[in-house]
C-alpha cells in the first residue's frame, strides 16, 4: 500500500506581496490563496459553488489587488499605449476603459488588459498574471518617446453580481447606476481616494473600486461590506466556473505567448488601418492573410460532474493522437454539464467535432460546441435607475 502524504507546504517570504485587503480576507474566511502578479489572491472561501450562486443571484466582493496597475504617463503616453496594442485607441476618451491584447513582435499575446484613461496623458493598464510592468518599461527605454512607466499605489476591489448597482448606489449616490459600461469616474468615499469603473471579470453586472492609497484598505473593505449587508453580499474569490461560462479568458491558461488574437477570437481588436504603428503588425498581417493554424474552442465534456476545475492542462486526442489540450474546465451548476475551453487545430474547430479529453480519472468524450454559454450582463435594469 502506498502511504498517503500531505502536500508540501509553500514557504513564502516578503517577495510575495499582501494586498491592503489581505487581513480582511482572512477575517472573512478565506481558506486558500494563489499567487498572481507576485501578490496573494484569495482562491476560495470554503465553498466555491455557494459563492458562484451568490455571484449569479446577489452580490460578491473580491480582493483583486493582485491586478497591479501599470501607469503610463507623459506627453507621449497615448502614442506609447497605441504602440503596445493592435487595437485602435483613437476613440478612447478620457474617462473611458478599453479591453485590449498586448502583442509581441511575432503577434503573440504578452498579456490581455483593461486600459483606463484617467487623464489625457495618464493611463493605467490592468493586466492578467504576468510581468507587464517590466515589459512596458523595457519598451519605453528605447522608444524615443517622452513617457514614464511605473506601478502606482493602486489596489482594486471588484464588486460583482446583479445587485452590485444597488450597493454602489448606497455607497456613492445615484451616479454609479447611470454609468456607462466600460467607463470610469474619479471619486472619494469620505476621504478614501478611488477610481470607480463599470468593469469586472465576472460576466455579471459589476464595478471595480481602484483604491489609490493602500492605507485605507481595511476601511474600504468594511465600508463595502456594510453597504452590502441588506443585499446578501458575500466575500468571494474570482469565479472560475462563471468565467468559463462567460468566455472570460485567463492569461497563461486560455491565452499564452504562443497564441495570436486570431487563435482566441480577439481578431476584432486588430486594426491595420489605424494611423499609428504597433508591435507585431507585420506578423499579425501575415496571420490574418493565411488564417491561424489553431483555435480556442468551447467544449462540453461527458461523464460525472467535475468536482473541481482542472489544475493542469489535459491532453486532447483524436484517434489516439495528441492534437491539443484543455485549457480550463469545470462543472456548471446552472447547465448541469461539464464545460471548458480547448486549444485545437483549426481544422478541428467546427461545432460538433468529437474529441477525447484525457482527464486524471480517464478519457472522456468531448464535443466542440457554441460558446460562451452565458453572455456577459452589461445593462443595468431601468428599475435600479429610478
Amino acid at each position: 500500500m502506498t502511504e498517503t502524504k500531505n502536500p508540501p507546504l509553500l514557504s513564502i517570504g516578503p517577495r510575495v506581496r499582501k494586498s491592503p485587503f489581505f487581513d480582511a480576507t482572512l477575517r472573512y474566511g478565506a481558506t486558500a490563496f494563489t499567487i498572481y502578479n507576485h501578490t496573494f489572491l484569495p482562491a476560495s472561501y470554503g465553498d466555491n459553488v455557494r459563492d458562484y450562486w451568490s455571484l449569479v443571484n446577489d452580490v460578491t466582493l473580491w480582493d483583486v489587488a493582485c491586478q497591479r496597475q501599470v501607469e503610463i504617463a507623459g506627453p507621449d503616453a497615448f502614442e506609447f499605449v497605441q504602440f503596445l496594442t493592435p487595437r485602435d485607441m483613437s476613440k478612447c476618451a478620457v474617462g473611458q476603459c478599453q479591453y485590449l491584447p498586448l502583442t509581441n513582435q511575432d503577434g503573440g499575446i504578452v498579456n490581455d488588459a483593461v486600459l483606463l484613461r484617467i487623464e489625457e496623458n495618464l493611463f493605467w493598464l490592468s493586466p492578467g498574471d504576468g510581468d507587464v510592468l517590466w515589459w512596458a518599461m523595457g519598451i519605453a527605454v528605447n522608444s524615443g518617446l517622452d513617457v514614464h512607466v511605473r506601478e502606482p499605489d493602486v489596489s482594486p476591489l471588484q464588486l460583482q453580481g446583479p445587485k452590485s448597482p444597488l450597493v454602489a448606489r448606497d455607497l456613492f449616490g445615484d451616479w454609479p447606476v447611470h454609468m456607462k459600461y466600460y467607463w470610469l469616474q474619479e471619486t472619494d468615499l469620505d476621504g478614501i481616494p478611488l477610481v470607480v469603473s463599470r468593469t469586472g471579470w465576472s460576466g455579471e453586472l459589476g464595478y471595480e473600486l481602484y483604491l489609490r492609497d493602500s492605507r485605507y484598505g481595511d476601511e474600504l473593505w468594511e465600508r463595502v461590506i456594510a453597504a452590502g449587508q441588506s443585499y446578501g453580499i458575500r466575500p468571494a474569490a474570482p469565479s472560475t466556473i462563471r468565467s468559463i461560462e462567460g468566455g472570460l479568458l485567463s492569461y497563461v491558461s486560455d491565452i499564452t505567448l504562443e497564441d495570436s488574437p486570431y487563435v482566441i477570437g480577439m481578431d476584432r481588436f486588430v486594426d491595420f488601418d489605424q494611423a499609428g504603428d504597433f508591435i507585431g503588425k507585420a506578423a499579425l498581417q501575415k496571420i490574418a492573410n493565411e488564417g491561424p493554424s489553431r483555435r480556442l474552442v468551447g467544449i462540453e465534456i461527458d461523464g460525472p460532474p467535475l468536482e473541481v476545475p482542472n489544475e493542469e492542462f489535459w491532453d486532447v486526442t483524436v484517434d489516439g493522437e495528441k492534437i491539443g489540450h484543455v485549457t480550463r474546465c469545470a462543472h456548471s451548476p446552472r447547465l448541469d454539464r461539464n464545460i471548458g475551453w480547448a486549444n485545437v487545430p483549426a481544422a478541428l474547430a467546427s461545432i460538433g467535432t468529437e474529441l477525447v479529453a484525457d482527464s486524471p480519472a480517464g478519457d472522456r468524450r468531448a464535443v466542440v460546441c457554441e460558446a460562451p454559454w452565458f453572455r456577459p450582463q452589461v445593462k443595468i435594469p431601468d428599475e435600479m435607475k429610478a
